[in-house]
């Protein structure tokens, strides 16, 4: 029986990385775990509770509580938040913000990791996020960093926030593309980093499709040498 691998797919914000890592799931059968999108519904839970992020016993109660569940439907994850389908409401700025900060509290990333590997152990999926081959799976079969310039970067965000109906100017989602970047990378709790051993694949003059297949490509000859 051919061997299910574990995949991680890392790099900043942007750069291409859940839609790539969901049309790779399906070109290979396997489960895509959107790892960011637990840490957008910790943030909405935070958000809605109006808990203060530096109160660090408030966010142990919360973590304690927290009820996240993903399910599969298709190729997407249906994320419920409380019994409660959110993955719409995790999508704004604020939350995407809000999560970047969340994420560096040692708690939640502990909390959200322990869920990560659960899902992820036996094989046959896809991460994505910005310390799966580094911190979550280290001994990840394949790991892929993903990168593209600041300008495509921004401009894809822009998009596509203008085709969900939100409207924000292009020097602003630069601005908290910035921020959310140096906010990653500078954590002290499994910051944003390429691991030694990942294959970098720049996708700045890539199209989805292209990037799926780059990293196909890649995933097929590592199979054949395993």
């Amino acid at each position: 029986m051919e061997k299910r691998l574990i995949i991680a797919i890392d790099g900043p914000a942007a750069s291409g990385k859940s839609t790539t890592a969901r049309r790779l799931a399906q070109k290979l059968g396997y489960v895509y775990l959107d790892t960011g999108a637990m840490y957008r519904a910790c943030a909405l839970k935070a958000k809605q509770t109006g808990l203060a992020l530096g109160d660090e016993e408030a966010v142990r109660a919360m973590l304690d509580k927290l009820d996240i569940e993903i399910k599969l439907d298709g190729e997407e994850n249906v994320i419920l938040l409380d019994g409660k389908d959110v993955s719409g409401a995790i999508r704004t700025n604020d939350i995407s913000r809000l999560s970047s900060d969340i994420s560096a509290l040692p708690a939640v990333r502990y909390k959200m990791v322990e869920l990560q590997r659960r899902l992820g152990s036996r094989g046959g999926v896809i991460l994505d996020g910005r310390d799966i081959g580094t911190f979550v799976f280290p001994d990840a079969d394949i790991k892929i960093f993903l990168t593209a310039t600041d300008e495509i970067r921004a401009r894809r965000r822009w998009l596509e926030l203008k085709h969900k109906g939100v409207h924000a100017s292009l020097d602003n989602v630069s601005e908290e593309l910035r921020e959310r970047d140096k906010n990653d990378s500078a954590r002290e709790l499994a910051p944003l980093a390429k691991a030694a051993d990942a294959i970098e694949v720049d996708t700045s003059a890539m199209n989805v499709e292209e990037q799926a297949e780059a990293i196909y490509g890649i995933v097929k000859a590592r199979m054949a040498g395993i």
